[in-house]
């Protein structure tokens, strides 16, 4: 029999871990991994900055709030950041490179991470830029042969495969830095982004959606090093130069860092620098060239860690307090009292007539979306509801030409509205205040402003996620329609949770009270799921978009793609349906040998495979190696609490103690046992961008323990609550998914 008492109080345990993580201002920040790969773009960059002498006046405060070195003329004009600034930051850069080289001589995109030759040609680039390749020739020996076991430009271009996306600005690193011609590379038609955006899905961009700024700033250098043959192709980009320029500068945000990525600021920033002030041709757009060069490296000087690295983005705050809010109310948690919100209550006093103070984090456009500007509950902390209702975008989004209604994965400027952040915020605005005002006795309160205001955020979220459905009825990251390449294609892990998001908002009555066209939100809905059946693989899994498993060789990720799906049936009642009980199959029969999910079956897997990836051979296979020895099994806490959690669905609540399944005691007994050693906050890399770029986050680990530990223990509990909790109003009715289906 399972022992409830291990399960509660491991819960606990972590539950408190996870509060304890919250900032003062009530929402969970979490940090990202160091990342080589950005750290190596980083210090391409800045050394191409430093070398070539190009003009930036900085702003802010510079490095660990000192002043940042720049030198201001006497008339206010562009300055120059001081060598010694910058010659500082750049060896800060490459103390850290040279500690991360792996033993097979190649580089991974964290401490944690398998070399890869993206990453390997990334950091060769950098040293030679900052002119350490000679104090480091050793290490550089051991680079390159690892590069050309891999293939050199080859294996680069068969990694990515058709998509230019990040081929391209890595070949341009190295040929900034003289190590390959530039005629080897693909040119980037930069003239396309000067076309209006709602016409970027019909002119063929051989970029994906987030990547606008690398293909103006690239294809510019491009153009001066190697421009086209074709006359008129030279004429058109040269005529190019200025209006491209002018969008590149209208879609950087305020931080200076495009996305809060590095990887892609930096690649802006050294294309640009190498050869603005170089050629005449590039002076019209002068001064244009020079804003976006020194808000770009402002950004890297703000970003440094003191360990001389950059993480792969800045933070993933928005992502993180949604994932930790939704966790704790699948729990069973009364999220509000426990977060200290109490919406209820405060719409009883009339808070929205009160004066009580607003947090500073909550100020970004909760006026304009037509969030109160005040506070709605007391705590120790801010108020999480304020932060994350003050984290929707209120204006149309210079990046993406986004309408307003959705969330980014960050409250700082860089971030971009996109469906998975949408999603997650819709449902733990649900959890902090919907639900509560829907099952409250006193139906009046329906009727106030302040569940008024929440209503209006919601629809406004909910409107923004059908607006972005495909016509494929999966949703996509960012844009609509942006179907050709891998990135901007519809992924079933994003879809799950749009039709969670949508479905979830139907079952707290929200729908049902203030809005009674149903089949607005159904259809789409039914749609979603009719796109996630299409694509489920023959054998039960789903493979996400977003996430990857760097030990899985097409380094793919059914585990968490098939469990983010499974959530969606549970939550649409569907566990009974073929497709979800193929994917439950799919689960327990992947579980590894320590009771575990994650990267162990597919080092076993890769063995078979003889060094198979994408389905072509490797270029440093012989034609008759011998297959490696299988390593060790190593769950991962993220994976297998993923797929804990969608295995719960299988087992209806109980009073009783607990006799669940072989693979969800064994899944759930490993859980226990890691946090019980201490053992649950172990990251693991998981895949970035269609699982070609790699980072972990320190609060995933926890975080989705809490989640899967939560939900069993409130699934499995012995006895019924004394106190139930109250139904939904009456009005709700027979749920609207159930009658559409």
């Amino acid at each position: 029999m399972f022992d409830f008492d291990r399960l509660s109080t491991a819960y606990e345990q972590t539950k408190r871990e996870l509060l304890a993580e919250r900032t003062p201002t009530g929402h969970w920040e979490g940090e990202l991994s160091s990342s080589a790969l950005s750290t190596a773009t980083a210090v391409s960059a800045l050394a191409v900055v430093r070398g070539r002498g190009s003009e930036v006046r900085g702003q802010g405060s510079g490095v660990g709030g000192q002043a940042s070195g720049r030198r201001e003329p006497p008339d206010g004009s562009i300055a120059t950041y001081d060598s010694a600034v910058l010659d500082d930051l750049i060896m800060r850069g490459v103390g850290y490179l040279v500690a991360q080289q792996n033993e097979d001589g190649g580089f991974g995109d964290t401490d944690l991470s398998h070399s890869n030759i993206a990453t390997t040609m990334l950091v060769v680039a950098a040293l030679h830029l900052a002119g350490a390749a000679d104090e480091h020739s050793e290490l550089l020996e051991r680079a390159n042969a690892y590069i050309d076991s891999e293939g050199r430009l080859a294996g680069l271009r068969e990694r990515y495969g058709v998509d230019k996306t990040f081929v391209v600005p890595i070949m341009t690193n190295c040929a900034i830095a003289g190590l390959i011609d530039w005629r080897e590379i693909d040119p980037l038609p930069f003239e396309l982004a000067t076309v209006p955006q709602s016409l970027y899905r019909f002119v063929g961009m051989p970029v994906v959606s987030y990547a606008i700024p690398a293909l103006v700033a690239i294809g510019q250098a491009q153009y001066f090093y190697a421009p086209p043959r074709n006359p008129l192709t030279r004429l058109v980009r040269r005529l190019s130069i200025a209006r491209s320029l002018k969008v590149l500068r209208r879609m950087q945000p305020d931080s200076g860092g495009y996305l809060e990525a590095t990887p892609l600021t930096s690649f802006v920033v050294m294309s640009l620098a190498s050869v603005r002030v170089q050629s005449s041709r590039f002076q019209v757009a002068s001064s244009v060239a020079a804003e976006v060069i020194r808000h770009g490296v402002q950004f890297l000087i703000d970003s440094i860690r003191p360990d001389g690295s950059w993480p792969i983005d800045t933070n993933l705050a928005t992502w993180n307090a949604t994932l930790a809010i939704n966790a704790l109310a699948g729990a069973g948690e009364d999220v509000a009292e426990l977060l200290g919100v109490n919406p209820v209550g405060n719409a009883l006093r009339g808070v929205p007539d009160s004066a009580l103070d607003v947090p500073s984090s909550a100020g970004r456009g909760a006026s304009e979306a037509g969030v109160p500007t005040q506070s709605v509950g007391t705590s120790e902390r801010g108020n999480i509801l304020d932060w994350l209702l003050s984290c929707q975008h209120t204006k149309r989004h210079a990046f993406t030409g986004a309408d307003p209604g959705g969330f980014g994965w960050s409250d700082l400027s860089g971030a971009v509205p996109d469906a998975d952040d949408t999603a997650g915020a819709l449902l733990a605005v649900k959890s902090c205040a919907i639900s509560h005002f829907c099952q409250h006795p006193d139906r009046d309160l329906l009727d106030d402003p302040y569940f008024e205001s929440l209503c209006g955020t919601s629809f406004t979220g909910l409107d923004w996620l059908l607006g972005l459905q495909n016509r494929d009825g999966g949703w996509p990251t960012f844009c609509r329609g942006w179907g050709r390449l891998p990135f901007d294609r519809s992924g079933v892990d994003l879809t799950a949770h749009a039709i969670r998001a949508l479905i979830g908002n139907f079952g707290n009555g929200l729908i049902a009270i203030k809005h009674k066209a149903m089949r607005k939100y159904s259809v789409p809905a039914n749609r979603g799921i009719a796109y996630m059946a299409r694509n489920q693989h023959p054998d039960g899994s789903w493979s996400p978009l977003w996430f990857g498993n760097q030990d899985h060789p097409t380094e793919d990720n059914p585990v968490y793609g098939t469990a983010k799906v499974l959530m969606a049936y549970r939550d649409l009642e569907l566990m009974d349906s073929p497709e979800a009980q193929r994917g439950v199959a799919w689960l327990i029969a992947n579980q590894n040998e320590d009771g575990g999910w994650g990267s162990g079956v597919w080092e076993r897997a890769r063995s078979a495979e003889l060094g198979v990836r994408n389905g072509v051979q490797s270029r440093a296979s012989s034609p008759n190696p011998e297959p490696p020895a299988p390593s060790p099994l190593i769950s991962s806490v993220e994976e297998t609490a993923l797929a804990v959690e969608a295995l719960l669905a299988t087992c209806p609540p109980s009073p009783q103690p607990l006799a669940p399944s072989p693979a969800l005691a064994r899944g759930l007994t490993w859980l226990i046992e890691r946090v019980e050693r201490g053992e649950h906050r172990q990251p693991a890399p998981i895949g970035f961008y269609f699982a070609k770029l790699w980072y972990y986050e320190r609060l995933y680990p926890l975080t989705f323990t809490v989640a899967a530990l939560g939900r069993a223990r409130q699934q499995f509990a012995r006895r019924q609550s004394a106190s139930p909790p109250l139904a939904p109003p009456a009005a709700i009715g027979t749920t609207p998914w159930k009658m559409q289906l």
